[in-house]
């Protein structure tokens, strides 16, 4: 299989993927245009004959400044390729009806004030028509079985949304109301306040038929699917006394026939800690899903795979020893095994357990990094990445993977990319960290090249083996870069990542800096020409990099906290700061033992602090104070905030300006242009 844009061999040898590429003469050098040229490929489908996979994808608009979402489909081959959506609304959530005649998406159609709702195309042809019209909209959909009914996925209608509704009735202009609040968690990115409102399930039996609503009360229900024979749903819910307090959701099944006096969900399994992503068995018997066993260690638990009987009792954990991280199980059609995604080290495979043997097989293993796979008749459509490929969809049937779509094929033709090269190295105690070199393009060896850290965030996720934007660039402005996954990464099993619990900017400030001590050792980096940086954790590390350490001549803080105690109770993360370190009036000193704010007075290091104004994950208060702290001090700093932006910088023109500013202020500080 040969790109335009290098020389890349696809090959299978007991299913596991290898890549090889071979330098191309001529080539360019990778531009910001261009990363804002590639598109997004997710969601992979396959339709119930086995012929096509439908999927998404997401393109930037840059004259327009915004992006959009479109269903596309694709042969199992590769030979045929056939956008199904219009460029007008975008679309996501690509669904087949069980008979293949219909694929169901979700968009808002029409104008500014248009709603998501259930659209159906008849794949026969013709225009997409509505299947739902539901006021506040629709979250997700599951077609059900006979594909005679859909269950739907609803928020409540907020109070300013009654408002609205009885202004409108009224023939008067809605005006504001007050933010009236007495939940415990009452912020998230993305949402203006949190206020009694709750998602739930509804059943809809026609298209533009009523909805009939399965659930009920202060509880948000999500990941709901349908049992086999149409008869119940299964779904993820806290429904504990004080939800806001804890993590401890559970699977429920509840019934989708009958009256309401049969709707009475009912709890199947009973761990303390975190279970999700319920999947039924094709005989109706059994439920997969994920489960986070270890309650204390909250998000650096263990993701395991687990199995219940679909009447309740007791629970399994399948994956107990493996150590990894899962999500996404799927019964395989003869309910012998599961499908899963595994986590594994910096790589990301399809796994398959064996329910008889206990044994886990990886169909698609090694250098990857796989997001997303539909089965059908033992045979996987998959999103796959390399460090020199963005994603895109493989077929995997008789023990062959293909590339089936090749999205930004014509972006990356004629394009040089960096060199990556994954690494191991020991960090301060001898503990063994991995980590990715990306050398730019006409690197020499024996020549030491201005270098950058950038930090992942999270914490608990990692670099893996798939294309990363930002060290691609950096690479190709004339940036070794070298990433890594410290203590708190999640491939690495449960007391990697929970070595990070309470004690932020420790172990992982000595892994990062190993890292970097690896590339000036194995001669890649100029030890006096170095930088740093990350967005969300990633920023926090850096601030506890430039508070510790003298040694970058610039640095670039990304949405970051930097005074702790200062987001409680600003930021959304309220639960998991008394999880991990308490309440700030009980256990003072610890808050302040941890927090880079206290150590502001060390830092010498020019930086550049940045975030986005609307941001509630991490709020841009602490970046406008670790500004204040280095502007006040003399350090050569500025600050970038943007405008309608929450923790992730969506609109293009943005996302341009932010990687500009990566490149000039790195030139400026650590090139010395």
């Amino acid at each position: 299989m040969t790109f335009r844009f290098a020389c890349k061999t696809l090959s299978m040898a007991f299913m596991a993927l290898a890549i090889s590429v071979c330098a191309v003469a001529d080539e360019e050098l990778l531009t910001i245009d261009d990363l804002l040229a590639l598109n997004s490929v997710s969601d992979p489908q396959i339709s119930s004959d086995g012929a096509w996979i439908a999927y998404t994808v997401e393109t930037i608009d840059v004259d327009a400044d915004t992006s959009s979402r479109q269903i596309f489909m694709a042969s199992i081959d590769g030979s045929d390729v056939v956008q199904l959506t219009s460029d007008d609304d975008s679309a996501s959530m690509p669904r087949w009806s069980p008979d293949g005649r219909y694929l169901a998406f979700l968009a808002a159609k029409g104008d500014d004030e248009a709603k998501t709702q259930v659209w159906t195309l008849d794949l026969r042809g013709g225009e997409a028509q509505n299947y739902t019209d539901i006021d506040q909209g629709v979250e997700s959909f599951a077609w059900s079985p006979d594909g005679k009914r859909m269950l739907l996925s609803i928020v409540d209608k907020s109070d300013a949304d009654i408002a609205a509704e009885k202004a409108e009735e009224a023939g008067e202009e809605a005006k504001p109301l007050p933010y009236v609040i007495d939940r415990l968690q009452f912020k998230q990115d993305g949402v203006p306040y949190l206020d009694a409102s709750r998602t739930h399930l509804y059943v809809i039996e026609e298209r533009l038929g009523e909805s009939t609503q399965l659930t009920f009360g202060a509880f948000d229900d999500a990941d709901a699917v349908w049992s086999p024979d149409g008869n119940w749903v299964a779904f993820t819910s806290n429904r504990t006394e004080e939800p806001d307090s804890n993590n401890n959701s559970d699977i429920w099944i509840v019934s989708a026939i009958g009256d309401a006096a049969d709707r009475q969900p009912r709890k199947i399994t009973n761990n303390p800690g975190t279970d999700y992503a319920p999947a039924f068995s094709n005989d109706g018997k059994q439920i997969a899903y994920v489960s986070a066993t270890d309650v204390d260690l909250m998000w650096y638990a263990t993701n395991h795979l687990a199995i219940v009987s679909a009447t309740g009792g007791d629970e399994r954990v399948l994956t107990a020893k493996l150590d990894r991280n899962v999500s996404r199980p799927v019964f395989s059609e003869d309910d012998q095994s599961i499908v899963f995604q595994l986590e594994d080290s910096a790589e990301s495979h399809l796994a398959v357990y064996d329910l008889a043997t206990g044994n886990i097989d990886r169909p698609i293993r090694g250098t990857v990094s796989v997001r997303g796979f539909s089965v059908h008749a033992g045979s996987y459509a998959v999103g796959l990445s390399t460090p020199e490929l963005p994603l895109e969809l493989f077929y995997l049937g008789d023990d062959e993977l293909r590339q089936v779509t090749h999205t930004n094929a014509d972006v990356l033709s004629g394009i040089e990319l960096a060199d990556v090269r994954n690494v191991t190295f020991d960090s301060a105690d001898g503990t063994e960290i991995e980590g990715f070199v990306f050398t730019p393009p006409g690197y020499k060896k024996g020549k030491r090249y201005p270098t950058i850290l950038r930090i992942h965030g999270g914490p608990v996720s990692q670099y893996d083996f798939s294309f990363n934007e930002d060290a691609q660039l950096l690479a190709a402005n004339g940036y070794v870069v070298v990433i890594s996954n410290p203590r708190g990464s999640s491939g690495y099993g449960q007391a990697f990542s929970a070595d990070l619990f309470a004690e932020w900017g420790v172990r992982d400030f000595e892994d990062v800096m190993a890292a970097v001590d690896y590339t000036i050792a194995e001669g890649y980096s100029d030890p006096e020409r170095l930088g740093v940086g990350g967005w969300s954790y990633g920023g926090i590390l850096t601030n506890y990099v430039i508070t510790k350490s003298d040694r970058f001549e610039g640095a670039i803080s990304g949405a970051s906290e930097v005074n702790y105690i200062a987001n409680y109770g600003h930021d959304h993360y309220q639960k998991d700061w008394e999880a991990e370190l308490g309440l700030p009036w009980e256990n003072r000193e610890g808050w302040e033992r941890i927090s880079p704010w206290n150590d502001v007075d060390k830092i010498v290091t020019p930086t550049l602090v940045m975030g986005g104004k609307e941001d509630w994950n991490v709020p841009i208060q602490n970046s406008e104070q670790l500004y204040q702290a280095l502007k006040r001090r003399g350090i050569k700093t500025q600050l970038v905030v943007y405008p309608d932006q929450g923790h992730g910088i969506s609109r293009p023109s943005f996302q341009r300006d932010r990687y500009q500013r990566y490149l000039d202020w790195y030139d400026t500080t650590v090139r010395g242009n």
